[in-house]
């Protein structure tokens, strides 16, 4: 065989190749497999206690079984495909609940109404074991422009309410807070706020944080702004004997001068770099993004294409980076209007007919954000919960067999390659599949169990990095 490339000068172009492919790799190591929680509940600081996410969950679950008392009811509610198909005698249902509740999980599955019981019992007991996964105590727009007095005051306050919330563990598994931006007008109270929270926190609890805390910076605009925290972050690190990059950061999409800066360039990557690794996340901004393309307030809603236009040029900057992308929130808040213990049935018809409008508004606006790849959204109010869950479970749970295909064959082809001492160099793609059933785990969509279906091993499944498995598996062929 006769080649006419040298072996000396074909090496030394491949190491080059090899010097920006590395490159590449570093700025984009694909996702990340890291949990990533469904949503984040931005409640006002001087509302925060340390049994907050508790009483949210007790509140989310009442209002759950006030206005879905069963599967069929919420199905119903929601106008789910097929729910007209559904038994409407309450003795009709309660029967068709105790048939599914005697049922195995296989055959649970090849009766027509498993997806609605399955998706109400999966909320149900979200809702009372981990209601709220990430919480932002917010100093920003959930508790407004106050005296400054007023400000430090609650700082202290809600930094003692986490400490004694991390002693009782009533906390969530992620949480942080929202410091005011880093506008001229309102650094200097940013800073204070951060400084403040943070030096009580750290001497009420030994010098210890919670779990996954994250600062959220707002109405980011300029690199400058990021790394001016990250220089604070590493004056708070020296004081309290930190270890360096300790303290992590979020950023926040909501200005139309963070997807496209005066030169006509997006500057997320930008922003992202200037965080020198300390950013974990970026999150929409519904209504200010809205209001800064000129909306007005009743066309503020998730649903307005200048959303998707942001979310796609968000994605189109951070995908592969290993950032996690959150969507906004839904500001249709499912409370009734009728109010006391002596209302009329017309007024508790009423009550009904408004929250599950509202519910229908918040499940598909959460439909939407997933369908777009987008796996986080915000929550405002604990009545909004259920329909987090709701959208979230049926989306993962009417996708399972699908994805269990796709990445049962991308397994195979794998185990071909190992087995044939063939090169497989996709792990970013096997990520991206795995993670489909890592987040649904997370949430409680499905088990552990459910995906060794796609020929992974628990502990395979347990290391949650497809380049991990393909490594495992190449050392034992």
């Amino acid at each position: 065989m006769q080649l006419a490339i040298a072996e000396n000068e074909k090496e030394q172009l491949l190491q080059e190749l090899r010097k920006a492919n590395l490159r590449f790799q570093q700025i984009y190591p694909g996702d990340k497999p890291d949990r990533q929680p469904v949503h984040t509940v931005y409640g006002g600081a001087n509302l925060f206690k340390a049994d907050t996410c508790i009483r949210m969950g007790e509140i989310a679950l009442k209002h759950l079984y006030t206005y879905a008392p069963n599967f069929v009811a919420l199905a119903r509610a929601l106008q789910l495909e097929g729910h007209g198909q559904l038994p409407q005698r309450q003795a009709d249902i309660a029967r068709l609940e105790e048939k599914l509740e005697g049922l195995s999980d296989t055959a649970r599955k090849q009766e027509p109404a498993w997806l609605y019981y399955t998706v109400y019992k999966k909320i149900a007991r979200k809702l009372f074991v981990e209601a709220v996964e990430d919480f932002r105590i917010d100093f920003e727009d959930g508790f407004g422009n106050r005296p400054d007095d007023e400000e430090d005051a609650t700082a202290i306050a809600a930094a003692k309410e986490l400490a004694q919330g991390m002693q009782n563990e009533t906390i969530s598994p992620f949480i942080g807070i929202r410091i005011k931006p880093f506008t001229e007008d309102l650094k200097h109270r940013g800073v204070r706020t951060l400084d403040l929270f943070l030096t009580t926190l750290l001497q009420q609890t030994g010098g210890i944080l919670p779990d996954n805390f994250v600062v959220m910076l707002p109405k980011v605009t300029i690199p400058e702004q990021v790394t001016t925290l990250v220089r604070l972050f590493e004056l708070l690190e020296k004081a309290h004997s930190l270890t360096p990059g300790t303290l992590k950061m979020e950023t926040m999409v909501e200005a139309t001068q963070i997807i496209m800066d005066d030169e006509g360039r997006n500057p997320l990557m930008r922003i992202i770099r200037a965080s020198e690794g300390r950013c974990v996340a970026a999150h929409f901004g519904t209504y200010d993004y809205t209001a800064s393309c000129g909306i007005t307030a009743r066309y503020q809603t998730m649903a307005h294409p200048v959303c998707d236009f942001a979310h796609h040029m968000t994605k189109v900057a951070l995908g592969s980076t290993g950032i996690f992308l959150s969507d906004g929130a839904t500001n249709v808040i499912p409370v009734a209007p009728h109010k006391g213990d002596h209302i009329t049935s017309a007024q508790l018809q009423e009550n009904h007919d408004a929250v599950h409008h509202a519910w229908r508004i918040g499940y598909g606006h959460t439909m939407h954000s997933l369908i777009n790849g987008f796996y986080q959204g915000w929550d405002l109010n604990p009545a909004q919960l259920p329909m987090r869950y709701a959208a979230t479970y049926h989306f993962f749970l009417s996708n399972y067999n699908d994805a269990l295909f796709r990445l049962k064959t991308f397994v195979e082809r794998a185990a071909i390659s190992t087995l044939t001492k063939d090169i497989f160099d996709d792990a970013a793609t096997g990520q991206g599949l795995l993670n489909f059933f890592l987040k649904a785990i997370n949430c409680g969509a499905i088990s552990e169990e459910e995906v060794l279906a796609t020929g992974l091993t628990l502990e395979e499944i347990r290391s949650r990095s497809f380049y991990r498995i393909l490594e495992g598996r190449r050392k034992h062929r």
